[in-house]
């Protein structure tokens, strides 16, 4: 007998592992995963994906919406020397401008997002002595309005310092208590010029509120390995594991494989995950030796067409695609592997549950023209159907394509559609 009438269902879904279901949603979650010739249940709209891979919803483990200038005018990148240089430079930029991009550029970004399949993310938000907390304001508001497409993670981030900016631990503290999820921290060395001061004040927010902890890691090296060190043991002391993430953790492309095996296991122990935007250069942490080693391993973007990088590729898949690249990745196997990084790994850093199609779980779904995980990945694919919440919220099956143009069935979209 048919189940329980369900709000949508998508019917001849190819699962990652090739199976053929029907994925039944009601009240914004997975109510069933059905053999495709099952029987049922009466739906409000059903969509015959004739075939198409689905995915669950994909997660961006680091970005920076306040930072992002989409939709205004262009402005030339200005190569600096060092972080601390992109800093005052970005410092000078905001000071001088008259839109407040942590709302326009914001709300253009996330459109992008969507549209690409993103329905969860991690955003740091700068907190210093120019912004204060307006940014945070701004954030905070437009994760409210954003609550039924995009699950939004706020990280407090301390992006001229902690030390050297002497206003910023009070800001931090203030940011906690009005919403931040984490808080965050920048390169105790290479910025604040103290391994443990910035560490004592981030870890001690973190203990005082009940939160988890982000810090971007930049200081390459032996220092860099040492305050990786230092982090696993905060964070074993606190009993954080499980909350803590290093972001780039560039020190690790400089560790030997010993030295490197010691830190995963270290990271592993303490429950630490490691996120990379796969940059280009020779700082990019080496990944697939990392998922050997069983370190939690997530991608994000990073910056998107700001100061810091005039990049304005927000696709996880096309980070994946990246990484594939970067590191001679061409089997079924290990392309398969890179959907772990932008699906499964940063939905469990972000505390938002296993990131599998399951039953029960908020139904943040997208479905692509592809056979199997690998030609979406290689084929750096933007998907045909993007469902948030239970509710369609990108729809391109109409659109002609030299693929399948006429293979998909048709049906009235739920409230929402874009």
């Amino acid at each position: 007998m048919p189940d329980a009438p369900c709000d949508l269902c998508l019917a001849n879904a190819t699962t990652a592992d090739g199976g053929t279901i029907a994925i039944d949603v009601a009240a914004g979650r997975v109510a069933a995963l059905r053999d495709a010739d099952a029987p049922a249940p009466p739906a409000g709209c059903t969509i015959d994906l004739a075939g198409a891979l689905v995915l669950p919803g994909l997660s961006d483990g680091h970005i920076h919406l306040d930072k992002c200038m989409l939709g205004l005018d262009w402005r030339p990148h200005r190569a600096q020397g060092s972080v601390r240089a992109i800093i005052e430079d970005e410092k000078a930029f905001r000071r001088a401008a008259r839109t407040p991009l942590a709302r326009q550029g914001a709300e253009a970004l996330l459109d992008r997002m969507i549209r690409g399949g993103t329905t969860s993310l991690r955003t740091h938000v700068d907190i210093d002595d120019v912004t204060g907390l307006d940014h945070l304001a701004q954030i905070l508001a437009l994760r409210a309005r954003w609550s039924d497409r995009m699950q939004i993670q706020i990280v407090a981030f301390p992006q001229s310092g902690i030390l050297r900016c002497p206003p910023v631990a009070a800001y931090l503290d203030e940011a906690l208590r009005m919403g931040a999820d984490l808080v965050g921290g920048l390169d105790p060395v290479g910025i604040d010029g103290d391994r443990d001061g910035p560490l004592d004040t981030v870890f001690a927010l973190a203990e005082r509120h009940g939160r988890g902890i982000d810090i971007h890691l930049h200081d390459a090296g032996e220092a860099g390995l040492d305050e990786i060190d230092a982090i696993v043991a905060r964070t074993r002391a606190a009993g954080l594991g499980g909350r803590v993430t290093v972001s780039h953790a560039f020190a690790l492309a400089d560790a030997d494989d010993r030295r490197l095996g010691r830190t995963a296991e270290a990271l592993n122990r303490a429950g630490v995950a490691i996120l990379s935007s796969v940059p280009g250069g020779r700082r990019c942490p080496p990944i697939p030796r990392l998922r050997d080693l069983g370190v939690a391993v997530c991608f994000g973007t990073d910056n998107v067409r700001d100061c810091w990088n005039p990049s304005s590729v927000t696709s996880m898949v096309a980070r994946a695609q990246l990484a594939a690249y970067r590191f001679d990745l061409r089997s079924d196997a290990d392309l398969t592997a890179l959907l772990d990084p932008i699906t499964a790994v940063p939905a469990e850093v972000l505390g938002l549950g296993p990131g599998i199609l399951a039953p029960g779980l908020r139904a943040d779904l997208v479905a692509f023209d592809a056979a199997c995980a690998p030609q979406v990945i290689v084929e750096r694919q933007e998907p045909i159907l993007v469902v948030a919440q239970g509710v369609v919220a990108v729809d391109r099956r109409t659109l002609e394509s030299p693929i399948s143009s006429a293979r998909f069935g048709t049906a009235p979209l739920p409230p929402h559609g874009r």
